[in-house]
């Protein structure tokens, strides 16, 4: 069953998906991904950020950890995978930067907030690598979860 947004849900999250486009546009242009919001260009610089900050704990492939909802001796979760196959693709994109800048404590998780160790750019860049590994099927329900489609 498709969950139906509230307008003003609706009226956000197009309005966050148009000004996407448009950066994804701006940063990428003729390299746009076809059917999503970002660019080659954002994905590939996604990557290298990706490899360099997350991989060690999420995967070279942002697998996650086998036993991602098991929670440790301390209560928390572990690195949860990011490739389509568990909940981050039930997140908005501002969640997503949110959790990127104060990290996963917030959400019961160990991933330490970035803070300002990444830009905006680079932020939507490490979010566009994460969703280039999304299934269509996973990025369409993310769309259509979130009021966009």
């Amino acid at each position: 069953m498709t969950r139906i947004a509230s307008p003003a849900a609706y009226a956000k999250a197009v309005a966050l998906a148009s000004a996407f486009l448009v950066a994804g546009c701006s940063a990428g242009g003729s390299d746009q991904i076809e059917g999503r919001w970002y660019s080659g260009q954002q994905v590939s610089e996604g990557h290298d950020l990706f490899v360099a900050n997350c991989a060690s704990c999420h995967g070279m492939r942002a697998e996650g950890t086998t036993d991602w909802k098991r929670r440790d001796a301390q209560g928390r979760l572990p690195p949860p995978p990011l490739n389509g196959t568990a909940h981050a693709w039930h997140h908005p994109v501002d969640v997503l930067d949110e959790t990127i800048v104060k990290g996963g404590a917030q959400w019961g998780g160990t991933m330490p907030p970035f803070g300002d160790r990444f830009s905006e750019d680079q932020r939507k860049a490490l979010i566009a690598f994460v969703q280039s590994l999304w299934s269509d099927e996973i990025y369409t329900r993310w769309l259509v979860r979130n009021g966009v489609k």
